[in-house]
């Protein structure tokens, strides 16, 4: 039954929406993918190990993750886990639905203040789906109707929702609007939008972002002067690894359309890696509908600690981790930014939690990596390294990070062969090439040519000097003649994007009397 109905609630798994009367209740994310669960299996208890399998995996959790995101589920609920009305807990066993279903109602169009807690509510990650999802394919110059249409709104809608399950079905949805109507753009800039973002954002294979090019480019031969075409060809350029045409393409699209908002924040990500910090949080901050970009806050907590402005970096990185918890760069950040801050217990804590989270992603995992190499839990450090890289097998770095610290000890020869196989690879304009090569070389005992790796990494737009002093991963060149040198270049460029920042018209407001000097008390 696609609506049913538990005592007052009225479940609408289609739209995976959850009404009391009127309103619209927020339980979206790992919470519905939870009570989703709970719905397939009845009345019946559900173990923690089939509820760890079909609402966590890939990512492997316990049963105190569940139990948190149960207590989650309960809050947006409205229940009470000592008096529970919808889930209860069974002792040593699961969990399971208080009472039997029963066959719902149609949902209604939420209308009034039910509607606006819906859009606003920040967990929702529900970023203006008519606004990003549904307008992002039909835009003026299509057929004003095609048989098509009804499926393409479906798909807007579960593409706008930003998880990897809903960009799925997206995904499908795209392409049976291209069978029903094989002359549509605007499906054609969904679907290259959809795959890009699995192949970015989900851990999707390279071949997604592929497909989404050539979609993208098809749509430009037919309408040169698309601007959302221009916008999603960016897109897959930018999940290629093709900085300079993604950022070509991104300012192609805001030249014809300077109101579309996601591409203004995505060509401020682009300017970000490439060292450009006070022009990226410029432009993060020009954003008029922040609500509508799902990662601005995050880019711009990230960007304030690139610059030094730490207190204010923390404070946001925090929130977001406490608003958005199926983010999973807000997943990524707050850990991160303790790690950095010397503060590796709560670090770990929270690592914990994000890895609880079902938003997997390398970099959590390499994040865990580091955490236990200066644990000297060198086993569990491989561990990670090897777990981030089957996740996402394309990703260069990963692979050398497993091979280096891996189960498996790298021999002279792999390492003499990795560096082969890089130094005739286009690294996109991209640092991590050059970051890769430095640990490589840190492996062979070449500390000179490691630090001139990270020294072409900085003309690339690497500037986190404070993860370089901290890291494990480079201890090995702490003690080199040219390490000094390489972190007083970083930090002269960043001081004077602080000046430049603190002494703009534009400069955030939690900024206020905050000195151009950088913050101290970081590792």
């Amino acid at each position: 039954m696609e609506n049913v109905r538990l005592l007052d609630l009225y479940i609408d798994r289609s739209l995976q929406q959850v009404r009391r009367d009127d309103v619209v209740l927020p339980v979206s994310g790992l919470s519905w993918r939870l009570l989703e669960c709970l719905l397939a299996h009845g009345n019946a208890v559900v173990d923690f190990d089939t509820l760890a399998a079909q609402v966590w995996a890939p990512a492997v959790v316990g049963e105190d993750a569940i139990s948190q995101r149960v207590k989650l589920l309960r809050q947006a609920l409205g229940d009470d886990g000592r008096q529970p009305r919808y889930v209860r807990s069974v002792r040593g066993r699961g969990y399971q639905l208080c009472a039997p279903l029963q066959p719902g109602v149609p949902a209604v169009v939420a209308s009034g203040t039910a509607r606006t807690r819906r859009w606003l509510w920040p967990g929702a990650a529900l970023a203006a789906i008519v606004a990003v999802g549904v307008a992002m394919a039909l835009k003026p110059g299509d057929a004003p109707t095609s048989p098509a249409d009804p499926v393409l709104q479906r798909a807007g809608y579960y593409a706008g929702i930003g998880q990897a399950s809903n960009n799925a079905r997206a995904i499908v949805l795209y392409r049976q609007a291209l069978q029903i109507d094989p002359d549509s753009q605007a499906a054609r800039r969904g679907l290259a939008r959809a795959l890009a973002a699995d192949a970015c954002l989900f851990n999707g294979p390279r071949a997604r972002a592929e497909e989404a090019l050539a979609l993208a480019g098809q749509v430009l031969l037919a309408t040169p002067g698309d601007a959302a075409a221009f916008a999603a060809r960016g897109y897959a350029h930018d999940c290629l690894g093709a900085m300079p045409q993604a950022i070509a393409d991104y300012r192609q699209a805001l030249q014809r359309d300077p109101d579309d908002e996601r591409t203004r924040a995505s060509l401020a990500y682009l300017y970000q890696e490439q060292g450009r910090l006070a022009l990226a949080l410029q432009n993060n901050l020009a954003v008029r509908a922040p609500e509508r970009v799902r990662f601005l806050q995050v880019q711009v907590a990230r960007e304030l600690e690139l610059l030094g402005f730490k207190e204010a970096a923390a404070r946001r990185h925090e929130r977001n981790f406490q608003l958005y918890p199926d983010n999973v760069f807000a997943n990524i950040a707050w850990p991160r930014t303790l790690l950095a801050m010397g503060e590796q217990g709560r670090a770990n804590a929270a690592l914990e939690q994000a890895l609880g989270r079902g938003t997997p992603h390398p970099e959590l995992l390499r994040l865990q990596g580091e955490i236990r190499l200066m644990n000297g839990d060198r086993v569990g450090a491989g561990q990670a390294f090897e777990r981030s890289a089957q996740l996402r097998p394309q990703q260069s770095i990963g692979q050398t990070l497993s091979g280096l610290h891996g189960s498996v000890p790298a021999t002279p020869d792999w390492i003499a062969a990795r560096l082969h196989a890089l130094g005739g690879q286009a690294d996109g304009g991209w640092s991590d090439t050059s970051l890769e090569r430095a640990l490589l070389h840190q492996a062979q005992g070449n500390a000179e040519a490691a630090v001139a790796d990270l020294h072409q990494a900085v003309d690339a737009g690497f500037r986190d000097a404070t993860w370089l002093r901290g890291t494990p991963l480079f201890t090995p060149l702490h003690a080199a003649p040219g390490w000094p040198p390489l972190l007083a270049r970083i930090d002269a460029d960043l001081a004077a994007q602080r000046r430049q920042v603190l002494a703009a018209n534009w400069c955030p407001d939690d900024l206020d009397g905050v000195s151009a000097a950088p913050a101290t008390g970081t590792r």
